[in-house]
């Protein structure tokens, strides 16, 4: 048999591990310095959690999982015998694979209402599966870094956030554009437009402009029978660029105005610290996730400063004002966003932007000259681990050019020969492998050069 993994999937080398974790513990460290606590919430949820949370695109892309047992047996025969999947699918199947971290965060919170502090914040480094066709970027496995706060309406939580976005991309040395809208803004657009009643079909043709352009919006847009006249005023909101001009358009929708002040409100906080990365209002913006209900958020990495790089957005997120009240909570609102950690480590691979040193874990391989050497070299081994020094030794005592091609495999960035004469005087031949530069140095003397040293990132 041929091994392969599922499509969609990807099995990740040690040294591709160690730069994915350099991602998380930036991500981490951020999401704790600015108070935010970890949770942590099942692969599987039930179906009835997952559907209808995303959209009819969003539904359609839900990984199911078979009931156990002789599942065929309880299967609508009537459906079974129709060939109706989603008829055959209802009985066979009770639960899914989680599509992102928001909607079982959601369920959480109702479930521990009693057991956690409100406004509660939360964050969630875990994998989510979507059935979507994979390419370039876009995987049916990979990792979310979510981090949201529930139970406060405060604006303020929205500048957190895009402050969260501009720090992490910045520690990352990611050039980025964080773009926000709200939805509020598009309803309003809906609303001049005359169209409110398709407010969702005209958010969900725009939200696909940066793929198909204006042309197949205008096309989708018409396929859901919104007419030319609606298209054409949309067409015209979809070019204003401040919020000035967009006042002027939405002297009729009070939705529409209530955005604007959201989105000035943002700004009245936001602009208090200057950005590293660009931050920008984008009307264009449209998040097809339909639990959003105010600011909504996308970064993409700057086309500026990598004009060659063909990637989609790397993180995205909004607010949303009643997730909870579907099971059950309501008027409890929120706003989160998230990381695409799959595809900030294609970019940071891709533009090369990995510290040099991401990729080491030892800091010292210990090489052995002969058996008695190679025992001696174990003591030694135990005491730089017992001294918090990442150690290994060569199993055996083999030909130099074969040990020597293992630590640079390794990328060790420093090794110690013993020999024979290290073990009369108790100092190691210590070697500087990217240097070339060999000194002795007692077993002390290389703790403390190794001390400060920087170590793995697992």
């Amino acid at each position: 048999m041929k091994p392969s993994v599922p499509k969609g999937t990807r099995d990740f080398l040690p040294a591709e591990v160690i730069k994915r974790n350099f991602i998380f513990k930036t991500i981490r460290e951020t999401f704790v310095k600015y108070g935010y606590q970890p949770i942590e919430t099942p692969v599987m949820e039930n179906l009835s959690t997952l559907t209808g949370k995303y959209g009819e695109e969003g539904d359609r892309l839900l990984f199911k999982v078979l009931n156990n047992g002789d599942f065929l047996s309880k299967a609508n025969e009537k459906a079974l015998a129709e060939k109706d999947s989603n008829g055959v699918l209802a009985s066979i199947s009770k639960r899914g694979l989680r599509y992102d971290l928001t909607v079982p965060f959601a369920r959480f919170v109702v479930m521990h209402q009693n057991d956690i502090a409100f406004p509660f914040k939360r964050y969630a480094i875990q994998p989510v599966w979507r059935a979507d066709r994979p390419q370039k970027g876009r995987y049916q496995e990979f990792y979310q870094c979510d981090v949201d706060v529930v139970g406060s309406e405060s604006l303020m939580y929205e500048a957190e956030l895009v402050q969260i976005y501009d720090e992490v991309f910045a520690k990352l040395n990611l050039k980025s554009v964080i773009k926000i809208n709200n939805r509020k803004v598009l309803y309003g657009m809906a609303e001049a437009a005359g169209v409110a009643d398709k407010f969702v079909e005209m958010t969900t043709a725009i939200d696909k402009l940066d793929k198909v352009g204006i042309e197949g919006v205008r096309k989708e847009m018409r396929e859901r029978d919104i007419d030319d006249a609606a298209i054409s005023k949309i067409e015209k909101m979809l070019e204003i660029t401040g919020l000035a001009e967009l006042k002027a358009a939405f002297t009729e929708t009070e939705t529409g105005r209530k955005g604007i002040a959201e989105l000035e409100e943002f700004h009245a906080y936001f602009d208090t610290k200057q950005p590293t990365n660009k931050v920008v209002f984008d009307i264009t913006l449209a998040r097809g996730l339909n639990y959003y209900t105010g600011c909504i958020f996308e970064v993409a990495a700057d086309k500026e400063a990598y004009p060659d790089l063909v990637m989609g957005s790397i993180g995205g997120g909004g607010r949303y004002d009643d997730l909870t009240g579907i099971f059950g909570m309501k008027g409890v609102s929120g706003v989160g966003v998230s990381f695409g950690a799959a595809r900030i480590f294609d970019v940071m691979e891709e533009m090369n932007l990995f510290p040099a040193e991401t990729g080491e874990t030892l800091q010292i391989l210990l090489i052995a000259l002969d058996d008695e050497a190679h025992k001696y070299a174990f003591r030694q081994l135990n005491a730089l681990r017992a001294a918090g020094i990442n150690a290994d030794l060569y199993p055996e005592a083999a030909k130099m050019k074969k040990m020597m091609k293992y630590a640079n495999a390794r990328n060790v960035p420093f090794t110690a020969i013993i020999g024979s004469e290290e073990m009369k005087t108790g100092k190691l031949a210590f070697k500087n492998m990217e240097t070339g530069e060999q000194e002795k140095l007692g077993t002390g003397e290389i703790m403390e050069r190794l001390k400060g040293y920087r170590k793995s990132n697992l």
